[in-house]
Formats: C-alpha cells, structure tokens, sequence
C-alpha cells in the first residue's frame, strides 16, 4: 500500500490538460481542466490527487494527501500484523520414534494449533527408512488422531527429498462463537417488550 501511495501523482506533478475530478465526499464533479481542478483544491486546503491514471481522461480526486498516506500506512502496518499473526511452525519426528517422544512432540503441536498457528509436521527418513514411506505416513496419521479435536489436516502427507510433511492446521472455534450469539441474541426480545 505504501508503494502505491509514492506512485500517486499529486498538485503540480499532474501533467494532463483534463481530469475527471471526484469531489472530498466521493461526489462526481465531472471533467474540467487541471489548472481548475487544481484552484478548487487549493481553495478548499486540499490536494489533488491521481488515482487512476490509466483512465481516458484521469480520475483525480480532492483529498488532504497526508492523512491519505498515512491511512495507507496504518492499513499496511494491519496487514502486516495479520499475517504475523499466522505463523507456520514446524515440529519434526524420525521412523522410529518413542511413545513418550511422541506424546512430548504432539503436545507441542497441540499447543500451537491452540495459539492459532499451522503446524507443518515432518518424518525425517535417515537411510534404508526412506524405502518404507508408509512409516511415516502411519505416524502422520497418529498425529492428525491424536489432534482431530484441535486441528485438521491440510492435505494427505507427501515425501520432499528424506521428508515427509504434512501441514495441520488449526480447527476453527464454532462453540464459544455460538455461546456467545444467543447472549447477544436474548437481550433483543427483551429489549422489544420494554420497548
């Protein structure tokens, strides 16, 4: 989004004859030249801005050009939050691998699918294990059981190179969503009768 805040072209940097000019509240003021366009913003402590230059004639539109960028900015910032958010972690396990060992490694998993994150599970084959793929799938399997309640599977495991992975991804919460719906929805008809 910042990026395409640098690209608008802004006042003075508008090269183009006309413009079709959208007003502060979004209204259609209609197409007038850019020397007009850019009284008008000056008469009212506003920029002109271009956001569409690939329209015959450009669409400009009145706005104030900082508090635009810094929207932008902000938005970004969100954005970048939300997909930090989302982490894919990783846990591996080998072939051979010990039922205390196992249950140690899902409940890692457990506890990042609670946190919300996808967990990318792997089998890491060392040698002759890699001739017996259906090892690791048997443990992935194990993995995607032991987690059903928590998290599901994104796909059926597949062998990358001396890997296998299988990503789990969390399962979405529906019940505390639901308990919280008709305690939003019983003050309603309540409401009603008072009312």
């Amino acid at each position: 989004m910042i990026d395409i805040a640098k690209e608008h072209k802004v006042n003075d940097q508008i090269r183009v004859r006309q413009i079709r000019l959208i007003g502060a509240e979004g209204e259609q003021i209609g197409i007038i030249d850019t020397r007009d366009a850019l009284a008008m913003a000056r008469e009212k402590n506003l920029d002109l801005v271009m956001v569409s230059p690939q329209a015959v004639p450009p669409v400009c539109r009145l706005l104030d050009y900082g508090r635009f960028r810094y929207e932008q900015q902000q938005n970004e910032k969100e954005n970048r939050k939300r997909a930090r958010a989302q982490e894919v972690k990783a846990i591996k396990f080998r072939v051979k691998i010990d039922d205390h060992d196992f249950n140690t490694k899902t409940g890692h998993v457990r506890r990042f699918l609670e946190e919300g994150h996808k967990v990318k599970v792997t089998i890491m084959f060392r040698g002759r294990e890699r001739t017996h793929p259906e090892l690791g799938e048997r443990i992935l399997h194990r993995v995607a059981e032991t987690l059903s309640d928590i998290g599901t599977p994104e796909g059926m495991p597949s062998m990358m190179g001396m890997d296998m992975n299988m990503i789990m991804a969390p399962k979405a919460a529906p019940a505390p969503r639901r308990d919280a719906a008709p305690q939003a929805e019983a003050p309603r008809p309540e409401a009603a009768a008072n009312a």
